[in-house]
């Protein structure tokens, strides 16, 4: 029997040392023109995956043919291991609890939103194309396949955008859970609009019993091929160090493995990494945040990469007025389609009103299933309609990858759930002093009890420390309002060891010079930095004239952190009820 993973070999030892370099140049670019495009399309406020996709179209073949095809096609290795990062990063999303809690609900949208586009795309395509061409079988063919192909949603564009701005609730969840299954909906579409259209076409395809039988070892097999390297990743952890180079070592090489195995043999390596990463987030829930946090952060510069040369694939010059035509109507047919279907869906299992409005705005996007169904519709068709099908859906998703992010923003946005999914890490380092002192504290008042005068009286410290939970004290000097020291608690404790001449003592009797200050607009992770590289619990906060504003105490911090984590949840939670 031949290995197919053998069959690779040769090309690789015959790779010379030239073409190599060429190799290493060609990606420097790409990843530089693309990270170029995606920084200028964040800062006009569009999602930067539209930049990546925008600097492909402009080198690739709609563009200036910097990237011809032959070497986008060389390169596709890096699209199918993007394609894996994202499968398993959204495998990660898929909770047992939260599948158990919204499980009905996914299903219902996941039906509706796909059938629902595919019935609309079929009869406008159908209806439009039998007024031109007068060819019924032609048209009832085309309108079933492209009503078939247009279910799928692309994974990566909508999930990227997730993740750029941190959202999380009710719709983001929903959204994740969508996208990981309505591929599946949209292969099994696919072969009964095949297996009909076949007959009537003369096309060489497979009965429908072979083409679902086939989807079936597909999707099964992915899933246990997943779940198997999960397993793995899940057994060597417990004898490796838990340190971050060895989990992402292990958990990249696991994922290269099997996104490899899953190619050589035939099997959706998206839903192979999906199944990874939902066996670690269930069955290894302690080590699995460490690890998705790794995969995670090592991943852009391989997002880069594909949606560059996602954009660099698609070839706009190609398609006539009447292709152009049904392309256009492609796309208002499956955006309304896609509309009615998931609002319907969502207001029938009664989501949350957030679903309801906007998921439609988030299921715009299609990409790879799309291609690959119009390719095997090319080649399963090459006589008819296939390669009007290609070319419909070449110049339909060179469309919706541009306008799908911008809706996924915007839908997201609307509902409230952008910069939710943060965590402590992330708060921290967008956080200053100055937001962490507020209310009754706020450290522009000189009246703050964190406040003494080195002149004031042992009775007056202590009356302050009674009644205020500061466990430290900025001492200010009296004449000229700046910083003089710091009273801890500590410090009043072996104070009134002294015994009666303690209670002549005044505040400069008893401080103790500030090893270290900070201001205002100092970051959480340098204050966290002072606290450890000058053993401190507490900072005195001082302007630029050195006057004190109040005094930064490391539990305050701690409380502000976790505080701000509480209050996210309890937003999430109650946009879910």
């Amino acid at each position: 029997m031949n290995n197919p993973l053998a069959e690779v070999l040769p090309d690789f030892l015959h790779f010379t040392s030239l073409q190599a370099t060429q190799l290493v140049i060609l990606l420097g670019i790409i990843m530089f023109a693309g990270t170029m495009g995606g920084w200028l399309f964040k800062k006009l406020k569009i999602p930067q995956v539209v930049g990546y996709i925008v600097i492909g179209i402009l080198i690739g073949a709609s563009g200036f043919h910097i990237l011809e095809p032959k070497v986008i096609s060389a390169l596709d290795p890096i699209s199918t291991i993007a394609l894996s990062f994202i499968g398993f990063l959204i495998g990660g999303e898929l909770k047992l609890n939260t599948i158990k809690k919204y499980g009905k609900q996914f299903v219902s949208i996941l039906l509706f939103e796909a059938i629902t586009p595919a019935i609309v795309v079929g009869i406008i395509i159908a209806l439009v194309d039998f007024a031109i061409t007068k060819n019924a079988i032609h048209a009832l063919s085309l309108g079933l396949l492209l009503g078939a192909i247009c279910s799928a949603t692309a994974p990566a564009a909508t999930t990227d955008v997730l993740v750029e701005y941190r959202t999380s609730g009710p719709l983001t969840t929903t959204v994740y859970g969508i996208v990981a299954m309505d591929d599946a909906v949209a292969l099994i579409l696919y072969s009964i609009a095949s297996s009909i259209a076949a007959p009537l076409l003369g096309g060489h395809t497979l009965s429908f019993g072979s083409q679902l039988l086939h989807i079936v070892k597909d999707i099964f097999g992915s899933i246990a091929i997943g779940c198997a390297f999960g397993f793995i990743i899940k057994l060597i952890s417990k004898f490796i160090e838990n340190s971050d180079g060895r989990i992402l070592s292990l958990s990249l090489a696991i994922l290269f493995i099997c996104t490899g195995i899953t190619q050589a043999y035939d099997f959706d390596n998206i839903l192979a990494a999906m199944s990874i990463g939902f066996f670690l987030v269930n069955f290894l829930p302690a080590k699995s945040k460490q690890i998705f946090k790794l995969v995670s952060d090592y991943t852009p510069p391989v997002y880069v990469l594909f949606f560059v040369l996602v954009g660099a694939k698609l070839n706009i010059w190609i398609i006539t007025p009447f292709l152009g035509l049904l392309a256009i109507l492609y796309v208002l047919g499956r955006t309304l389609g896609k509309s009615i279907g998931a609002t319907f869906g969502a207001w029938l299992t009664k989501a949350p009103r957030s679903v309801q409005k906007y998921l439609p705005f988030c299921l715009l996007s299609q990409a790879g299933v799309a291609i690959g169904l119009s390719i095997s519709a090319g080649n399963d068709f090459a006589d008819s309609v296939g390669q009007e099908i290609l070319l419909i859906i070449t110049a339909t998703t060179f469309i919706v990858q541009l306008i799908g992010p911008v809706f996924v923003k915007i839908g997201v946005t609307k509902a409230g759930e952008v910069g939710l999914n943060v965590t402590v890490d992330d708060i921290k380092k967008n956080s200053r002093v100055t937001d962490v002192l507020i209310g009754k504290n706020k450290i522009c008042d000189y009246d703050s009890p964190a406040i003494v005068n080195d002149t004031e009286s042992l009775f007056n410290i202590l009356n302050k420390f009674s009644h205020n939970q500061n466990l430290n004290y900025v001492v200010r000097n009296a004449k000229d309002q700046t910083l003089a020291g710091v009273i801890s608690l500590e410090h009043l404790k072996e104070t009134m060891q002294i015994g009666d001449f303690a209670e002549s003592m005044l505040a400069m009797d008893i401080m103790e010079p500030a090893k270290i200050t900070c201001k205002p607009s100092t970051t959480l992770p340098e204050a966290y930095q002072m606290f450890e590289d000058y053993d401190v619990d507490a900072i005195p906060i001082v302007d630029t004239e050195n006057e004190p504003l109040g005094i930064l105490e490391k539990n305050t911090v701690d409380h502000y952190l976790h505080q701000r984590i509480i209050n996210l949840n309890r937003k999430i939670e109650e946009m879910n009820d």
